[in-house]
């Protein structure tokens, strides 16, 4: 069952064009990774899915209805960004105990346990926070809601990396014993790649690529050797990525689609094979040149 369709989306601001003709579904009970650059499109595209606003043409479906003002989708959907809006006049825990009132699958227990272990004091107001506990605490909300649609909009903004790790495994354990559609944008890929399973890049508002986290791992390998060698084994490929290394020597990234012969072949001829990282790849991929900033320094 597919819980997200989208349609040929498009979605402009004046004279910008934030989404072009975007066309995905995802389905149920699995955790997607929204990928792409500052600006790529992912936060207007989420707000979309949420409701929050309406595209300027095609469709976008959740729960086979279209979000926008829509009850049903909003009581089964949590939106969890660093925007987060909540009351400003009462404590951190009275605002667990109001979300119990809101949410049908609330774990006040759970949402007890996580408060505690983050070290929350439980008569602080939200607006007192700093914004790493700010977002620490919105990602309690998103856990304890276990909302049949939970959207996490980069939502370790301003944690430490200690935090981030916890609220991952918790959002992974939570997931393990109740399954439900997670979307999930950030700019860490290599802290999130063994807990998503599908990727959704995006580039410039455009669907760029969709795969499952398994093929992106395996989508791109990298050669390097001798410039002149390299180059005739990466004739009539795609370059993904591509830089000098010294004077004469070249590492290039190109789709994995040699033969298993073929690499043995340009081993035998000077040239490393090695694998690329699954971040690495959207990274090369969401470039504006092959380069990427090397070719800002070279004057060529």
């Amino acid at each position: 069952m597919n819980v997200i369709q989208c349609e040929n989306l498009n979605k402009k601001y004046s004279s910008s064009h934030a989404l072009k003709n975007l066309s995905f579904t995802i389905e149920e009970n699995k955790i997607t990774g929204l990928i792409g650059r500052n600006g790529a499109g992912k936060t207007t595209l989420l707000k979309l899915i949420a409701g929050f606003s309406q595209p300027s043409s095609g469709k976008v479906v959740v729960f086979s209805e279209v979000p926008f003002n829509n009850l049903k989708v909003s009581q089964n959907m949590i939106f969890i960004d660093d925007n987060m809006t909540l009351p400003q006049s009462i404590s951190l825990l009275d605002i667990l105990y109001t979300a119990n009132d809101f949410y049908e699958n609330w774990d006040m227990e759970l949402a007890r346990r996580l408060f505690d272990y983050f070290s929350f004091n439980p008569n602080d107001l939200q607006k007192n926070l700093s914004k790493g506990m700010k977002s620490t605490f919105h990602a309690i909300i998103g856990l304890a809601a276990r909302c049949p649609l939970t959207i996490f909009d980069e939502p370790t903004t301003g944690m430490d990396a200690s935090v981030r790790k916890d609220f991952y495994r918790a959002l992974l354990k939570d997931y393990l014993e109740h399954p439900r559609t997670i979307l999930l944008s950030s700019h860490h890929l290599n802290e999130i790649d063994d807990l998503i399973e599908d990727v959704l890049l995006i580039k410039n508002g455009e669907k760029y690529l969709q795969i499952s986290v398994e093929e992106l791992k395996q989508f791109a390998i990298g050669l390097s050797g001798k410039k002149i060698v390299v180059d005739e084994w990466t004739k009539g490929k795609e370059i993904i990525y591509k830089k000098m290394v010294g004077t004469d020597s070249a590492y290039v990234v190109v789709h994995n689609d040699y033969m298993k012969e073929d690499l043995e072949k340009a081993r035998l001829n000077g040239i490393d094979i090695s694998s690329v990282a699954a971040e690495d790849v959207c990274v090369y991929l969401t470039n504006k040149t092959k380069g990427g900033i090397d070719d800002v320094f070279d004057k060529r």
